[in-house]
């Protein structure tokens, strides 16, 4: 077996051919005409032989005889083909055969192409310019692997980077609700929030407006996701309870004394915020609620969100509200006042489209149906329990998918006046 010099300081390697015949002379004359065209040419004897210098150094082309003793030119190409190695090698069998079932056998074999003896010069040039086109293609294709190999690794680090903020950014988004439960005497507000993804666009929360009225609001930013969130912890900003002067439903009254701006006042500033002040394409659905602790009156606008229920201390329920625009789609939006009166023993039930549009595996939506069927079948569950009691039918209408939206929901019981109200 002879080995070709090797080629110094070469910008491009010269593509290396090995060359298998028992024929010695046959080796000759082919590695005459391919060393004249500038390939790099090795010479084996026999199939064994050139397997041996395979595993030294793959060759870009292999061109074997068929017929040679102990392996012949299929089975070799079989044993190449075998061989781990980087880069495609081509191979080419000579032989003298011209059966169509022969030819297909070598093509079994992992054969390219073929050609026939005696031969040709002008045919064996052209049929390693082909073969230098598939190689080339494929040392292309080899390159953008590695190259979206290491790019799916850098976009795997960023998710997982991304991934990390995002279980950050939801805590701190659930921090937004900072009490689930409060009990104002003989009433209990119950809060359900739970995102679909990482972050939201939901949000529910409560602030008591002075020692006889507490607000309630339920709000649903368009979209999900980072700039859904982003939205619920600016609109938290603006009806934080702990913030009285930077509430936009309270204002400083008589004697410095905190009152509300009706609820149908409190939609409109947040609509023109929304606009003015924020600037951005999302908008959201709103419903707005004061509760005074001792009569049950209850005051409402309902922007865009669905209509809450009430059920009644004898089990009735029913569904209250006027519909109107969202926040934040059209400058100047009407709003309209709901107002009602909860009896002692009656509770008030809000939820965000997440629950109503929540779809079983069918396409049956939740709707006002389920609603009413969770009243009625918990109508003895208070508070907490109540709220874990419809996450359960809510999991159960979905079946082992996942939420497709935003769940959130309020429970208000109303337990009769508060007492020592001043």
């Amino acid at each position: 077996m002879s080995v070709p010099h090797a080629v110094e300081n070469a910008p491009n390697p010269r593509p290396s051919v090995l060359v298998v015949d028992d024929s010695r002379l046959q080796r000759r004359i082919l590695a005459a005409s391919l060393n004249r065209w500038g390939f790099a040419v090795t010479e084996a004897g026999s199939g064994a032989e050139a397997l041996e210098a395979c595993a030294v150094s793959p060759p870009d082309f292999v061109i074997s005889d068929w017929m040679m003793p102990g392996m012949d030119g299929p089975e070799f190409c079989q044993k190449f083909r075998a061989m781990e190695r980087d880069s495609y090698g081509y191979f080419i069998l000579l032989t003298s055969k011209s059966d169509v079932v022969e030819v297909a056998q070598g093509l079994d074999a992992g054969a390219d192409d073929f050609l026939t003896k005696p031969v040709s010069g002008d045919e064996l040039r052209a049929r390693l310019n082909s073969g230098e086109r598939i190689l080339r293609m494929e040392q292309e294709l080899v390159e953008k692997n590695r190259l979206l190999s290491k790019a799916l690794v850098e976009l795997r680090s960023l998710y997982d980077s991304l991934d990390s903020d995002l279980v950050e950014a939801r805590k701190l988004q659930q921090s937004l609700v900072k009490e689930r439960y409060r009990d104002f005497g003989s009433s209990q507000v119950s809060l359900l929030l739970r995102p679909s993804g990482h972050v939201g666009g939901d949000l529910v929360g409560f602030f008591p407006i002075n020692a006889s009225r507490v607000a309630l609001y339920a709000i649903d930013v368009s979209g999900h996701g980072v700039a859904s969130a982003l939205m619920t912890a600016r609109l938290a900003g603006y009806l934080a309870g702990n913030s009285a002067d930077q509430n936009v439903a309270l204002f400083e009254g008589e004697f410095g004394i905190y009152d509300a701006h009706p609820p149908e006042e409190v939609a409109a500033r947040l609509n023109m915020l929304t606009l003015d002040e924020i600037q951005t394409e999302t908008y959201f659905t709103l419903l707005f609620v004061e509760i005074d602790l001792v009569s049950g009156r209850v005051q409402m606008v309902q922007a865009g969100h669905p209509f809450p229920a009430i059920q009644r201390s004898g089990g009735e329920i029913e569904f209250v509200g006027t519909g109107g625009l969202p926040v934040g789609l059209v400058p100047d939006a009407p709003y309209e006042r709901t107002e009602f009166q909860l009896a002692p023993g009656d509770r008030l039930f809000i939820t965000s489209d997440g629950v109503t549009e929540c779809e079983s595996p069918d396409g049956v939506m939740f709707e006002e149906t389920g609603i009413r069927q969770a009243l009625a079948m918990h109508r003895d569950l208070k508070g907490p329990e109540f709220i874990e009691a419809l996450t359960w039918d809510l999991h159960r209408h979905v079946g082992e998918r996942e939420f497709t939206d935003d769940v959130s929901a309020i429970l208000f019981e109303f337990g009769g006046p508060k007492q020592n109200a001043d």
